[in-house]
C-alpha cells in the first residue's frame, strides 16, 4: 500500500512489500513458463 504523501522519505522507492510482490510474480512466471512450453510441445 503506497501513499502519495508519505511522511517518511525512507519508505519511498522499493519497500519490503514491493520486493516480495515482485519476487512472487516472477516465481510464478518462471514456474509456469517451462510447464506451458512443455505442454505446447506435447500438444503440437
Amino acid at each position: 500500500m503506497a501513499f502519495q504523501d508519505d511522511p517518511y522519505p525512507e519508505h519511498q522507492g522499493f519497500s519490503i512489500e514491493d520486493i516480495l510482490w515482485a519476487v512472487g510474480i516472477w516465481s510464478v512466471i518462471l514456474t509456469l513458463t517451462p510447464a506451458i512450453a512443455f505442454y505446447l510441445l506435447m500438444v503440437a
